[in-house]
């Protein structure tokens, strides 16, 4: 598997290039606009064919790069049902399958962060977006987030997986690049409570400021980051 990550120093984004060496498909996810021309350029360099665009959910803080990538690549671009975009190829659900190439991720639907929250799972790793990240979790307080469907997201279907899978989030504000599941089991801060009420506690007492572009990016992102 030829496996790349990105990061958007500005608003502190990882985006994963994914491929299958034998027949050169890939998928990327969560690519950030202003990052296209990296991202075309390992294309080419590895002579790669992307066919898969994937946003884990409607970003607050960028705006995504798919439907530039869907432009110049001819990809199909993907996102959750629950996301109220119309300008997409493909919306999954529980249980479908992205494929590429010998390839598959598991479409898992986990909510919290926002109501449009998934994850993807290979054999190896999980891409579970805002909703777990490395010693964190992802806020609940806008675009439909809740605390509770974050802790079943969390607790009842990501912790339910075994603990050497690599974990890799879609954002990072310390330096950290990758986790396992058993890590974020046993160290993560926010996961050490003894009850869903005292994460929902914990989660609702959080006083966070805005996203610094996020009337900027939900609003492009609504449009598959097609803007002027």
């Amino acid at each position: 598997m030829i496996f790349r990550q990105f990061f958007d120093q500005t608003t502190w984004t990882y985006s994963y290039l994914i491929a299958d060496p034998d027949n050169a498909e890939a998928v990327i996810i969560d690519p950030v606009l202003e990052h296209i021309s990296q991202y075309t350029t390992i294309i080419e360099n590895l002579k790669l064919k992307l066919v898969h665009s994937i946003d884990t959910h409607v970003h607050a803080d960028h705006i995504t790069g798919s439907g530039k990538l869907g432009q110049l690549t001819d990809c199909s671009t993907v996102i959750g049902q629950q996301a109220k975009v119309e300008c997409v190829d493909r919306k999954v659900s529980e249980g479908d399958k992205i494929r590429f190439g010998s390839l598959a991720m598991d479409v898992l639907y986990t909510p919290g962060h926002t109501d449009d929250s998934y994850s993807f799972l290979m054999k190896d790793r999980v891409f579970t977006g805002d909703t777990l990240l490395i010693r964190s979790t992802g806020r609940t307080d806008f675009q439909n987030g809740n605390s509770e469907q974050q802790y079943d997201s969390i607790f009842n279907k990501l912790l339910k997986l075994p603990d050497h899978l690599l974990l890799y989030p879609a954002h990072d504000y310390k330096g950290w690049t990758v986790s396992t599941i058993g890590e974020e089991r046993h160290f993560n801060p926010r996961l050490q409570v003894p009850s869903k009420q005292a994460y929902i506690d914990q989660m609702n007492a959080l006083k966070l400021d805005n996203p610094k572009y996020m009337d900027i990016a939900v609003p492009a992102n609504l449009k598959c980051g097609l803007i002027d």
